[in-house]
């Protein structure tokens, strides 16, 4: 049986997030997260499986809010 996984559109920042973390771990620290381009989010979030949105429905304060949602959680996976 499969479990299912809803979709993922822009404004679930922290389910992007959480995919984002789950895809690289501890490979991107906080200060390496908010270094990223915008051009490379924008593609690793195109990529997540579940994820609906489109490029063109995508802005700069979706990907800000996503970038610090990684952050939060790459912060609460360092304990």
């Amino acid at each position: 049986m499969t479990h299912f996984e809803p979709p993922i559109y822009w404004n679930d920042h922290e389910d992007i997030a959480q995919k984002l973390y789950e895809r690289f771990g501890d490979e991107f620290s906080e200060s390496r997260i908010y270094r990223i381009r915008f051009t490379d989010l924008l593609e690793w979030i195109l990529e997540i499986p579940q994820f609906k949105g489109t490029r063109e429905e995508s802005n700069e304060g979706h990907l800000e809010m996503i970038q610090s949602a990684w952050v939060y959680e790459w912060r609460d996976n360092q304990s």
